[in-house]
């Protein structure tokens, strides 16, 4: 009895030893059933195609075809290394001037989209330029390279301590590594202090002001000092612009020359705060007390108010001699015994405003609505043409 071993043609694997009986149809149709194909030919190793079952010697190896030609199965397993060598292969890289020593599948494997990956798959497909040593060269920074590299070699992410995590996240966007640039973003933002918006102590306030000149600009525009005691403080020249001063305690407080531009003091105390020149357009007072406050500068320098919002205010007793009031509100505010001479108060909103007493002298009221104003015991006549509605 003789015995070979049948292999697919052009495949060395997954071989079948079968027992030679009878013609060669019979020898074919056993290599069917084993190989679960439709045999019609059997080439032995060289190629030879076997016509006779008396040519068959014991332990031969046969390849069985369809009706292919005979494909030889050593050239196969050579392509089929040198495609596994494509991955495998060492190669060298020289980023900005320090070389790494890698494997092309590390390059390749882990992130198939990535430019690494596109430049690395196929040898010279890009036309990398190499030194005089084989390097391929990538004008980048190595330090923040080499977290990559080990990233694509075990998956891990690890930076070394004085790395800043930033550059690595530009690096993994510049080759394409998506997945890991989005798990750097989220190192990045859960390694960031949350943000605090508690308000600023009167404590940590009085530090910043001792710390500065008298006449220099303290910048504190957009800070938070809602419900703060700023009380009887030296505050001029400071920028408060778009400033949180809700419900602040300003009292007494020196605000000459200050900048509170859309600054939000609704339900803030500013009674007897000294307010020469101060700059509030467009801010936000509503509720807020000015009581007995001073808004005239000797000097000529007026304060402007322009568009701010004062429903409600209490100014009561204030001087206020040349205030810009333009197109401000004022609806439902309390401004008794109040000097508004030669204020600038035209398409302002005097609407249930309580002006008894005023000195409106020179006063400009024109375009204003003074739909329910109280206008009792003036110090000086209204006239018309101040007026004209």
């Amino acid at each position: 009895m003789r015995r070979v071993t049948l292999f697919v043609n052009g495949t060395p694997k997954n071989g079948k030893v079968v027992a030679v009986y009878g013609t060669l149809p019979d020898l074919l149709s056993v290599a069917s059933s084993k190989l679960g194909i439709k045999a019609c030919c059997l080439y032995n190793g060289r190629g030879g195609l076997i016509d006779d079952i008396a040519l068959i010697r014991d332990d031969d190896v046969l390849y069985v075809s369809e009706g292919d030609p005979f494909i030889d199965p050593q050239n196969e397993v050579k392509v089929t290394s040198e495609r596994l060598g494509a991955h495998t292969d060492w190669l060298t890289l020289n980023i900005g001037g320090r070389l790494f020593t890698t494997t092309r599948s590390t390059l390749v494997s882990k992130e198939p989209e990535s430019m690494l990956a596109h430049m690395f798959r196929e040898k010279d497909v890009w036309g990398n330029k190499q030194d005089k040593h084989g390097a391929y060269l990538i004008d980048r920074s190595p330090e923040y390279f080499e977290p990559i590299l080990n990233y694509l070699r075990h998956g891990q992410l690890i930076i070394n301590e004085g790395i800043n995590v930033r550059g690595v996240l530009e690096e993994a966007r510049f080759f394409g590594i998506e997945k890991l640039a989005e798990q750097l973003e989220v190192t990045i933002k859960n390694s960031q202090p949350p943000e605090d918006h508690s308000p600023i102590s009167r404590k940590e306030f009085v530090r910043f002001l001792m710390a500065t000149p008298t006449k220099s600009e303290l910048r504190c525009q957009g800070l938070n000092f809602s419900g703060g005691d700023l009380s009887r403080l030296d505050l001029r020249y400071i920028n408060f612009k778009m400033a949180n001063l809700s419900r602040c305690n300003l009292s007494h407080a020196n605000l000459c020359c200050s900048n509170l531009e859309r600054a939000d003091l609704s339900g803030a105390i500013l009674d007897g705060a000294n307010l020469q020149g101060v700059k509030m357009l467009c801010s936000n007072a509503e509720g807020a007390s000015l009581k007995g406050c001073n808004f005239e500068d000797p000097s000529g320098l007026k304060a402007n108010l322009e568009g701010a919002n004062l429903k409600g205010v209490d100014m009561e007793g204030s001087q206020m001699t040349g205030i810009n009031l333009r197109v401000a509100t004022l609806k439902n505010a309390k401004l008794k015994n109040c000097n508004l001479r030669g204020a600038t108060l035209a398409g302002t909103d005097l609407e249930n405003c309580d002006l008894s007493g005023c000195d409106l002298q020179e006063a400009n009221l024109r375009g204003s609505n003074v739909k329910g104003a109280i206008f009792e015991e003036m110090l000086t006549p209204l006239h018309m043409s101040q007026s004209v509605r």
